[in-house]
């Protein structure tokens, strides 16, 4: 068996407009049926993703707050990554009354266009923080923090390598993790620059395009999809 974890994404991917429906998690529990893992990478802040998402225990990790903080379901034990976000980031973004705002353990996150004033405060303050935006979503972060960086940490600590990943998902902050898995999939209504950047591009979206990569895992390990593209250059 040469894929044995399949990572996620969450809004957009695993769940259409926040809720994962039943033929999806049912599909998972047939994958991890088959003694393969299944490890969600989200953007969300874990009690945001728990308030959400039911069926979070069926994941055996989840790489939260895009890539800055690992959960475990099973002891519910959250780890930051990396540091708190800078107390002079959060208070000039209170006061310049940014909403939505949403802080998290290492995350600060809010929605366009406030980018141009999120860089302005960066440079201002002199931090060093990066910018990563989700379909209308800005989140700021450490440098060097992301989807990839995470679920990196997550895989070491389960065992298991990049290579042995396939990666799902629909986004622009999804591009590090896909392109660091094994096999990279972007569902089918995913942003264009991934499903350029994807080795394959499902044919349903959202979770139907999860569940038919799943059915792919366990019919032949993605064998009847590696025909059909040419695997990314290392």
């Amino acid at each position: 068996m040469r894929y044995v974890v399949l990572a996620s994404d969450y809004d957009g991917t695993l769940a259409h407009d926040g809720i994962v429906d039943v033929k999806t998690i049912q599909a998972v529990e047939r994958l991890r049926a088959t003694q393969r893992k299944f490890v969600l990478v989200t953007g969300r802040v874990v009690s945001d993703l728990l308030r959400t998402f039911s069926e979070a225990s069926m994941c055996d990790c989840i790489v939260a707050e895009n890539g800055a903080v690992l959960y475990d379901p099973k002891t519910k034990e959250e780890r930051p990554l990396a540091g708190p976000p800078p107390q002079e980031f959060i208070q000039a973004m209170l006061q310049r009354k940014v909403e939505p705002l949403e802080i998290g353990k290492v995350i600060v996150a809010t929605v366009q266009p406030y980018e141009h004033m999120v860089m302005e405060l960066i440079r201002e303050l002199g931090l060093e923080l990066q910018v990563i935006f989700n379909k209308g979503a800005v989140m700021i972060l450490p440098s060097g923090i992301n989807k990839a960086s995470g679920l990196a940490v997550a895989l070491k600590e389960m065992g298991y390598s990049l290579e042995q990943v396939v990666g799902i998902g629909d986004a622009e902050n999804d591009h590090a993790f896909l392109s660091a898995c094994g096999f990279s999939v972007a569902v089918s209504n995913s942003v264009e620059a991934l499903k350029k950047t994807a080795n394959y591009v499902s044919s349903e979206d959202h979770g139907r395009g999860v569940v038919e990569i799943i059915k792919c895992m366990i019919r032949s390990d993605l064998q009847e999809l590696e025909h059909l593209v040419s695997k990314k250059v290392r």
